[in-house]
């Protein structure tokens, strides 16, 4: 756990911890605690740590408690004497007692009445602390801290290598939770560095750059000044979390760190994420800690530590049923809103309330609440929190059913849970340290958490918990709470319709604490923002799209079903083992092997060509003229001319026995393939046809015209001469269309256009469903993926994008290094031709090239792929049309 991590470094009992908070520690010095009576001496060794509100001894004995006094209070008696190097003479009104025994509890606090003369303490720092004003004082200390910086450097004998270069160096503070560390940082051309100005954890921390796996920028205080460092894929703990005193500082290290990962790391996005969970390569516990870490969340910042969802409903049962709906939270809602009668209750208020006005008067996530779950494997951050004091025994976290129960009924409750509830360490849920939390109003210790009847122990709980956590009930209903916690119904009127309004000091832009001139109102100000918890970075503007579940998964919603959770059917099987050879196939994409070449025209001329394929033709439309080749014989058969100017498409109809050619004279040619006659001419558009699609009897026509056309054919005499032709629907767009695609199921249509705009259309009611202008050029070439949940669009403008179809949500953004034309893909994989010449193979799932096949001399202009995905034919502007069979 991150609290644990800082501690690991070091065996010391005394932590930063100890500090009160915004607190530094400075110095230490070897110093002997003396106490005098009337019998005889006592003295006792320690560490003297001077800090900027106390100063802290720290004996060798574990016996002894560590003392800890604060500056206001210091003055010079016989009564508790320190002699140190350049301090001496100290006592205290106050003096609080930590750790007696060696025994984390409450402090104890003493207080000594004497009289008062202001000498010996470190004088600074004395007189910082007898300011009236916590402003004044909180800036005499700063002003101390960045001198003792600006008279301090890094020491560059502690790089690891001789050889290292370093890049820069300055002042920072290293980032715990509750507590920070002030020092400077300095990274080189092979590590990065944090020597600390006092030596603790560590002398000097090291980072190697080629282990970093991912970086971020994070708002600190408010501010964009953070900057955290990962080694790990997955994990929700970082390795460092540095916080700089210049944005420009903090940018151009991580400028610097990102360069360096450009050849060893894919950056991620939110979007980019998301593809990966709809598509399952993502767990639902792995999306939400990547969507924490994007939208600023850290471990390291209690204020914003990671949050995830309630989602189980049901801790009274003695068994846990995963199939029955009612056993989940509904998490369309927030906390405040499951409860009708306290949301009515709170409503009442909103609307007698004063500008600003809010739902909430807490939030669901605050340095309180993460540190009330983790009590007793944090207990000294608790302390920390607290000045010295755990909770009332009766208020701790005691029983997860209760607890779920109170953020339900409670007045101010509605706290979500936080990634321990998900992961693989009980340990936040035993009091395996033997601490004493309290004795609550029924005689009964504090001890381990209270468990559901469902759940055995806590190693059961956490597995359950994490399974409901992937149930399919919550995989289908997870995006609508990322949606009221990262997403388009965070803030805004979309808050205010979902009931999710929370005190405005808590959404970022909420405030400007620079522009409050008063530094006492400014600090105020920042503590209450600090500890009331803060709303998570916005990711997202629309609705998040669903995640994609299996079709054999069935989920009851009867409250009563004992039914298993899944149901495969029988006659899915065929399905299934198609839909295997299709992955194993785009698997093995990357051994694609050329089988032979034809040179389908004899001049020079760099025309489009465009195929489609019925056994046992090829269609080729080089300029003005269709051209058949025979498979079997390997040779051309026939061409026929249509028109004077050049053809833009063509296919080959289910009855294998009449091809269909658009033109870019406004007309679409049919042509009968056994009496190699033209049937009947469509005189369809204002300009030119750019491409065709062709579904049960119906015709889809593109043009430049700006709109696509959808014709009903009839087949009427013994010769399919096709004289029927009734128009259906005319759907407009705001310019030229260039291309479009079906889905498999023709039930929606997708069309791409020369403004860059990607629309889709529900062929059903010829009604837009999405339009999106993702593209800053010219669309070649749009498809839906085989589940019809995305549409793949590749433009003039070299970027591939995905765009989720329920959503519109542009969820994946490729830049590639070269133009794309054409493209085949499977969801989650790209074969696509470009400028050059090429074949690439793309993962979307990590936005990288994972095989380069060269193919043409020219650019590919058109690709087509057989059903399993077992042979390829690609035509390019050389004239070439090349076979590709995939290899085993």
């Amino acid at each position: 756990m991150a609290f644990l991590k800082t501690q690991e470094r070091t065996k010391e009992r005394f932590s930063l911890l100890l500090l009160d908070l915004e607190e530094y520690y400075f110095e230490h010095h070897t110093a002997y605690h003396v106490t005098t009576s009337s019998k005889k001496e006592r003295k006792v060794r320690g560490s003297f740590k001077v800090c900027s509100r106390s100063v802290i001894f720290d004996p060798e004995d574990l016996a002894e408690p560590i003392l800890k006094l604060f500056h206001l209070y210091l003055i010079v008696h016989s009564y508790y004497l320190f002699n140190c190097s350049r301090c001496s003479l100290f006592i205290s009104f106050q003096v609080i007692y930590i750790k007696e025994g060696n025994v984390i509890a409450p402090y104890r606090n003493e207080r000594v009445s004497q009289p008062n003369l202001n000498r010996g303490s470190p004088r600074i720092l004395h007189r910082a602390s007898c300011l009236d004003k916590l402003g004044d004082q909180t800036a005499m200390i700063a002003a101390n801290l960045q001198s003792r910086l600006a008279r301090s450097s890094f020491d560059k004998n502690c790089f690891q290598s001789v050889a290292e270069k370093p890049h820069m160096e300055c002042a920072v503070e290293m980032v715990m939770p509750l507590v920070s560390n002030p020092g400077h940082v300095c990274i080189t051309d092979e590590s990065l560095y944090f020597q600390p100005l006092n030596g603790y954890p560590e002398q000097v921390i090291p980072i190697k750059l080629h282990s970093v796996r991912r970086i971020y920028k994070r708002r600190h205080g408010l501010r964009p000044l953070g900057l955290e460092v990962f080694c790990t894929e997955n994990d929700f703990c970082s390795d460092i979390y540095l916080k700089f005193y210049k944005t420009a500082d903090r940018d151009e290290i991580y400028y610097y760190i990102a360069t360096f990962l450009e050849n060893h790391v894919t950056e991620h996005t939110a979007e980019s994420y998301m593809l990966q969970w709809q598509r399952g390569h993502l767990s639902n516990y792995q999306y939400l800690l990547h969507l924490n870490n994007l939208a600023d969340r850290s471990c390291n910042d209690l204020s914003q530590y990671p949050v995830f969802p309630w989602v189980v409903d049901d801790y009274t049962s003695v068994r846990l049923d995963l199939s029955n709906a009612a056993t989940f939270r509904d998490l369309s809602k927030p906390v405040g809103a499951l409860n009708k009668e306290r949301l009515d209750q709170l409503l009442a208020r909103y609307r007698g309330m004063p500008e600003p006005r809010f739902m909430y008067g807490s939030h669901y996530s605050s340095p309180g609440y993460v540190l009330f779950y983790l009590v007793r494997v944090a207990p000294e951050h608790m302390l920390c929190l607290q000045t010295g004091r755990y909770d009332h025994a009766d208020r701790m976290f005691n029983n997860i059913g209760d607890t779920w129960k109170n953020c339900l009924e409670g007045a101010t409750d509605f706290k979500e849970l936080i990634p321990e509830f998900y992961g693989n360490d009980c340990g936040f849920l035993e009091n395996k340290l033997r601490l004493g939390l309290g004795r609550k109003q029924n005689g009964s210790l504090v001890g381990d958490v209270v468990l559901p009847p469902w759940a055995s122990d806590t190693r059961d709980f956490l597995q359950k918990h994490r399974t409901a956590l992937e149930s399919q009930y919550v995989s289908e209903h997870l995006h609508e709470w990322i949606d009221l916690v990262f997403g388009f119904r965070q803030r805004g009127s979309e808050a205010l319709a979902a009931h999710n309004v929370f005190h405005p000091l808590t959404y970022e832009g909420g405030i400007d604490c620079d522009s409050i001139e008063d530094p006492d109102q400014r600090i105020a100000m920042l503590t209450q923002i600090l500890e009331f918890g803060q709303t998570p970075t916005q990711l997202f503007t629309i609705p998040h799209p669903q995640r994609i579940t299996p079709r054999f998964q069935n989920i009851t919603r009867s409250p009563s079903s004992n039914s298993p959770v899944t149901s495969q059917s029988e006659d899915s099987s065929f399905e299934d083992l198609t839909e295997e050879s299709r992955k194993l196939a785009w698997a093995n994409m990357g051994n694609l092997t050329p089988i032979s070449s034809h040179k389908i025209h004899k001049d020079n001329d760099k025309a489009l060509i465009i195929f489609n394929l019925y056994v046992p033709s090829l269609l080729f439309l080089p300029d003005t003229t269709l051209k058949m080749f025979s498979k079997e014989l390997k040779d051309f058969q026939r061409s026929m001319s249509f028109s004077n100017m050049a053809l833009s498409s063509c296919l080959m109809l289910a009855d294998g026995k009449t091809a269909v050619c658009s033109s870019w004279d406004n007309n679409v040619y049919f042509y009968s393939v056994p009496f190699g006659r033209r049937q009947d001419t469509l005189m369809g558009h204002d300009d030119a046809i750019s491409q065709m699609c062709w579904f049960d009897d119906r015709l889809y026509t593109a043009s430049w015209d700006s709109t696509v056309k959808v014709w009903q054919c009839a087949a009427e005499g013994s010769n399919h001469k096709r004289s029927q032709f009734q128009l259906l629907a005319e759907l407009e767009h705001d310019a030229g269309v260039n291309t479009i695609g079906l889905n498999p199921a023709g039930t929606l249509l997708v069309s791409g256009c020369k403004d860059g705009a990607v629309t889709i259309w529900d062929t059903s009611s010829y009604g837009t469903l999405q339009q999106v202008h993702c593209h800053t050029g010219t669309i070649h070439h749009v498809a839906f993926s085989p589940d019809s949940r995305h549409v793949l669009s590749v433009g003039a403008d070299s970027c591939m994008k995905v765009t989720d179809v329920q959503t519109g949500m542009v969820i994946s953004t490729v830049k590639a290094v070269e133009e794309q034309r054409c493209f085949c893909w499977d969801g989650n994989s790209v074969l696509c031709g470009g400028r050059s010449g090429d074949l690439l193979l793309w993962d979307l799932l990590s936005n990288t090239v994972t095989q380069r096949i060269p193919a043409h001399s020219g650019a590919v202009t058109a690709m087509w792929m057989s059903e399993l995905c077992s042979t390829v034919i690609t035509g390019g502007e050389d004239r070439q049309i090349i076979f590709w069979k995939l290899q085993s």
